[in-house]
């Protein structure tokens, strides 16, 4: 009787642009905005901006080049799958997939960029990694994220006085997934879509426009107090939901976790989740304060930093959770932690 081969997560690696940009740069800007005081915009104190030029691909690829600084120079060459999910893609009609397999020397059979999952790109990138793995008999996967619309999209002069641009950032993770015998098993993965709430994610500007035409309105996010209210009342359902979905699976009570990794969306979502799953803070690790809402970067930033500061160690069962847009798309999974290799 065949059994599936288990997905193990054998290493990650981040990338923190090198500049770091305080709350006080956002402040000198402040305009008059109704959404100045709401929960979802309370700003963190730093965050990290990509440099003029910098794209989606160098920033994936310096990630990747830590991996191979720690492992060795060959760590990558038997990828077969590489997958990617670029916030903000420099040419709409392309993800950075290919380049970034190029500039890393890599042969691989199969190139994805996929770019629906949002906050919880990252769990649904292993979730198809470890597909294709198993589909196709490969030997590793390589996937890679990239945030870059904070330095872009979020300090343009109409744009930075609003209340929203303080909070995201930009970054790069990478991970790699095997079918081998070494590295952290990945024990159960849920990915749900909830597409009636596609279209209450926008993107707008004054005078209006489509993002492909010139004119004077620069594009930023749509949002409004009643989308907030949504988007709250979504993402404090959502979350626990799947996480409580992943934790009956593997047959783990919230409570007992070792790690709860989530997205990093505000303060107030963090609190809420960890209450929601009977978490005490110092087992919902964090990186908000530091580097702000780094969208799909956010839980491979938070779970590299963990396992880094030795608050993840060896032998730890790790939930990862997540909800994306305005809640159109949620995911959650969980490994038991078996350091890098």
């Amino acid at each position: 009787m065949s059994t599936t081969p288990t997905v193990r997560l054998a290493d990650l690696a981040t990338y923190r642009p090198e500049n770091r940009v305080p709350a006080d740069y956002f402040a000198q800007f402040a305009e008059t905005d109704e959404l100045a005081g709401n929960v979802m915009f309370r700003s963190p104190s730093f965050r990290h901006h990509a440099a003029d030029g910098e794209t989606s691909a160098d920033m994936i690829v310096t990630a990747a080049k830590t991996l191979t600084d720690r492992h060795g120079a060959d760590y990558l060459d038997d990828v077969d799958v590489v997958l990617t999910h670029s916030q903000l893609p420099e040419v709409p009609v392309r993800g950075c997939v290919g380049e970034v397999a190029h500039r890393l020397g890599l042969r691989p059979e199969v190139v994805l960029d996929v770019h629906n999952g949002g906050c919880a790109a990252f769990i649904l990138l292993v979730e198809l990694a470890g597909d294709l793995l198993r589909a196709r008999g490969a030997r590793k996967a390589l996937i890679g994220l990239a945030q870059n619309s904070a330095g872009q999209i979020f300090v343009q002069e109409q744009v930075r006085g609003k209340a929203q641009a303080s909070i995201p950032g930009d970054g790069a993770a990478v991970a790699v997934l095997t079918l081998s015998e070494v590295g952290s098993p990945v024990l159960d993965t849920v990915c749900r879509s909830y597409g009636q709430y596609s279209a209450d994610m926008t993107a707008v500007s004054s005078p209006e426009r489509k993002y492909w035409e010139a004119g004077p309105g620069q594009i930023h996010v749509g949002f409004t107090e009643a989308k907030i209210a949504k988007v709250l009342a979504r993402g404090n359902r959502l979350v626990p939901e799947v996480a409580y979905e992943v934790a009956g699976h593997i047959g783990v009570q919230t409570r007992d976790l070792d790690a709860f990794i989530t997205n990093q969306p505000n303060r107030i979502f963090l609190r809420n989740w960890r209450e929601a799953l009977e978490l005490p803070e110092e087992r919902h690790p964090d990186t908000f304060d530091e580097c702000g809402n780094l969208f799909a970067v956010g839980i491979p930033m938070t779970l590299d930093a963990a396992v880094a500061d030795g608050r993840i160690t060896d032998g730890d069962v790790v939930l990862m959770a997540a909800f994306a847009h305005a809640g159109d798309f949620a995911a959650a999974g969980a490994i038991r932690w078996a350091g890098r290799s």
